[in-house]
């Protein structure tokens, strides 16, 4: 087993979300009279792309819904380089971990869209890739999923997911800590239910139970807390993260959001801002694409899930048998159904989500006439150690007080 030095270990955040509101918000945005100026302003604040391997010339895809499927993949920084001195020491604190890594999959005929988060502590094997700086870095048989960025940088990591899933990644993008208090911002906050309380005296949030709107530093706080959910573990942080993120989609697809054009704005040039995107996404065509192939996809059919995985010494690692039934529904673009289960660090049913339903979909007259619709996509009930939710789900976070801690 080949692996290189440990790096210092570091709480992580993130939010898959980032890229789908600055898609989301430039399609909205391009039909207002601000238009002008927002494409004018974002385009300009537009960091130097990331190229990926995969990377080859060509024609960038013009407005209009992507043409088939798209895989993008989100990772999470853990720097802390031009962060301020909010989040530890700069100068101690410098190992370059991407301590959230996400994958989003958009099927073939856009009826559906997966986000799979990879656990940090997850061994796999590294392929050999190209660092940004030009330099080629060695395989590697087994090492820690979220040590890819700082080994070869973004391309690393999406040659590492590539090789796990057998999923071609056409876009990627990374955010850091600013990022993520800056996109809850421009949403306007998220509201969030807290079954029990949250306290974790690691990234300094306390939150009693309840619902909370979630914005700013509170919102990354909440997004980082790991000992302040569940079981404590990494697990614990992405259920926690997938009750932010579907609530997230609930407020990008309400009415008063996709009606507010000011906030749309802010939405994209939050993300343009405070992100690195690799090449092909930088383009607004391209962002406006991704976000028409996602706009009208149900609630319901956007899924939240984990990349199943098991203990082992210092980690964990695939469980290749979910995994193989989870990317096999992935690659055949069938609609992921989530079998029950229970595990200590998951998320609980919101009690009060049936006083509060999800927005209700628009009805295409054509689709109760049986000659103009297709067969409805397959549902393959996956194992029960594949963790996680729909968009359309109302869960609250499980709190852990310092008492269990």
């Amino acid at each position: 087993m080949a692996r290189h030095g440990r790096l210092k270990r570091s709480n992580a955040f993130a939010n898959v979300a980032k890229v789908l509101a600055a898609a989301l918000a430039v399609v909205m945005v391009s039909g207002v009279s601000v238009a002008a100026l927002a494409t004018l302003n974002v385009a300009t604040s537009v960091k130097d792309p990331i190229r990926l391997e995969s990377e080859t010339e060509g024609p960038i895809p013009q407005i209009g819904a992507i043409d088939g499927g798209a895989n993008l993949l989100l990772v999470g920084s853990d720097s802390r380089a031009g962060q301020g001195g909010g989040y530890g020491d700069p100068e101690k604190e410098t190992a370059v971990l991407n301590d959230v890594t996400m994958l989003l999959h958009i099927a073939e005929d856009h009826s559906s869209a997966t986000v799979v988060s990879f656990p940090r502590d997850t061994y796999v094997p590294i392929p050999e890739c190209t660092g940004p700086d030009g330099e080629t870095y060695s395989a590697m048989s087994s090492q820690k999923i979220n040590t890819t960025l700082g080994y070869g940088g973004l391309s690393c990591t999406v040659s590492t997911v590539e090789e796990l899933t057998g999923l071609p990644i056409q876009y990627a993008a990374v955010v850091q800590f600013n990022g993520v208090a800056a996109m809850s911002e421009a949403v306007g906050g998220v509201p969030v239910c807290i079954a029990e309380p949250i306290v974790d005296e690691h990234t300094d949030l306390d939150l009693a139970a309840g619902e909370h709107e979630l914005k700013g530093l509170e919102a990354l706080q909440f997004l980082r807390t790991r000992y302040g959910v569940g079981d404590g573990s990494d697990l614990g942080r992405i259920s926690n993260q997938q009750v932010f993120l579907s609530s997230l989609v609930r407020t990008l697809k309400s009415a008063e959001t996709l009606s507010d054009p000011i906030k749309l704005y802010s939405i994209a040039k939050a993300a343009v801002d405070n992100m690195e995107l690799s090449t092909y996404l930088q383009s607004m065509d391209t962002m406006v694409s991704i976000a028409m192939a996602m706009k009208d996809i149900p609630l319901e059919k956007v899924v939240f899930v984990q990349y199943p995985v098991f203990n082992v010494d210092g980690g964990v690692e695939p469980d290749e048998s979910a995994a193989d039934d989870l990317m096999a529904s992935i690659l055949a673009d069938e609609s992921p159904s989530l079998a029950p289960g229970e595990a200590d660090f998951r998320s609980v049913a919101d009690p009060a989500a049936g006083a509060t339903e999800a927005p209700v979909e628009p009805v295409d007259p054509a689709a109760t006439d049986p000659a103009a619709t297709e067969p409805a996509p397959t549902e393959t009930a996956l194992p029960s150690n594949v963790y996680g939710q729909d968009a359309s789900q109302y869960t609250c976070s499980a709190g852990r007080t310092l008492a269990d801690q």
